[in-house]
């Protein structure tokens, strides 16, 4: 005796309600409406997760860009300043999380170069350290990260912010800084002459347009500080920077001040977690208009078996009996509909690294422009977590449209049904 044999009979009729008829081409057309819906949510289901896994891939793409110069976590000392920072570097390395920690100055100043003024933030930093929390010394495009030496006032600078002052290596230019300072003439801005000995590139155009590294040494002269302003941590997962920048107060001084990555990009990402719930209430109406496709698929099911129905309660079949075949029909429609979405917006998930070259190919196009933006090619992360509430999402849609025309399958009246037969 197999399995189905076995099952109660709301739920062997149920089944076969899901399968073509073969006594009438009525049975036939409900069976093809069926087909439709599975198909509409399937789509849908897929659609929502290629979109969201392509926004993930990009938010993903964005972060690591901006994570390749800013630090994952910053610790600021008391009063401006961390004179002891080897000692704090090797307390905040204690924790299991930290890879790397170096020390840092930062300000704001102009870049002056014939004429041409550009506002920049400066970070002051070691050069032997600074790669341990960052990869602005593997992003030297031009000259070396190594010649930013104490006492000569080198710079690097970020690729477009050179281009836009007309810059290279070697080239020399004044900076002018925040403090002014008191002259016969009168109040005016402090200056320094540096010479650019690289230029980065990260790929993310506001630090490219924006940001200049000195050495940690000529940062404090510049702010006439006597120590660093603090440390830069690099940790194992970026996401866990909050927890972490909270569980490292035990391990430093009181006092300390902490900021990781993410509240120093706080708006972005808060635009992006804002798009990604919008994107998904607009594609889960997709799933919704499959689900209405449903309900009217079951209503036809429903008129069509008026009969059925009618014999069953003559059976002895209770409404609620009759009421679970119409569900259990719905419900199978829905997983088989979410199943096949599943299946088929994973594979084009991690796959679309293959389809979106493939079809710029076929079509002689390119959707996304080295020019325009900041990638080339269509990123994708597929996150388990995504794929699993829109699987619940679409199987909740598809019961809920079930719950209308089962009802009233349970409220027909087997006199009044048997009567026209």
């Amino acid at each position: 005796m197999s399995i189905i044999q076995t099952l109660p009979y709301e739920w062997l009729v149920g089944l076969r309600y899901t399968r073509a008829g073969k006594r009438s081409g009525r049975d036939s057309f409900i069976s093809f409406i069926s087909l439709i819906s599975v198909t509409g949510i399937a789509l849908g289901v897929a659609a929502l997760i290629i979109v969201l896994s392509v926004m993930n891939g990009f938010q993903k793409d964005v972060t690591d860009r901006m994570l390749s110069v800013l630090a994952h976590v910053e610790v600021f000392g008391q009063d401006g300043g961390m004179p002891n920072w080897r000692e704090a570097a090797r307390q905040a390395g204690k924790h299991p999380a930290v890879r790397g920690a170096a020390p840092f100055v930062e300000t704001q100043a102009m870049l002056l170069r014939d004429g041409a003024m550009r506002p920049s933030a400066i970070r002051g930093v070691l050069p032997g350290e600074e790669e341990k929390v960052s990869d602005v010394a593997r992003q030297i495009v031009q000259g070396r990260f190594e010649d930013l030496q104490p006492g000569r006032f080198n710079i690097v600078l970020g690729d477009l912010l050179a281009r836009s002052l007309n810059v290279g290596v070697g080239d020399k230019l004044t900076m002018l800084l925040a403090q002014a300072q008191t002259t016969p003439a009168g109040m005016l801005p402090r200056t320094r002459s540096f010479t650019v000995v690289g230029i980065f590139k990260s790929g993310h155009p506001d630090f490219d347009a924006s940001f200049s590294f000195v050495h940690v040494e000529d940062a404090q002269r510049m702010e006439r500080l006597g120590a660093p302003a603090g440390l830069r941590l690099r940790i194992d997962q970026v996401r866990d920077a909050p927890q972490v920048a909270e569980e490292l107060k035990a391990y430093l001084p009181a006092g300390v001040v902490m900021r990781d990555w993410s509240k120093l990009n706080a708006n972005w990402f808060a635009a992006v977690q804002t798009e990604k719930k919008m994107m998904f209430i607009v594609l889960t109406l997709i799933i919704a208009v499959a689900a209405f496709n449903l309900v009217s698929s079951l209503v036809m099911t429903v008129t069509d078996k008026q009969a059925d129905i009618a014999i069953l309660r003559t059976l002895g079949a209770s409404p609620a009996s009759i009421q679970k075949i119409f569900m259990i029909q719905g419900a199978v429609i829905g997983l088989l509909g979410t199943a096949a979405g599943v299946l088929l917006g994973v594979l084009v998930a991690l796959n679309i690294d293959v389809i979106v070259p493939f079809i710029e190919n076929l079509l002689g196009v390119q959707f996304l422009s080295k020019d325009i933006y900041l990638i080339s090619t269509v990123p994708s992360e597929l996150r388990w977590p995504d794929v699993a509430r829109i699987g619940v999402v679409s199987v909740l849609l598809a019961f809920a449209a079930t719950l209308y025309p089962s009802r009233s399958a349970a409220r027909v009246k087997p006199a009044e049904a048997l009567r026209y037969e």
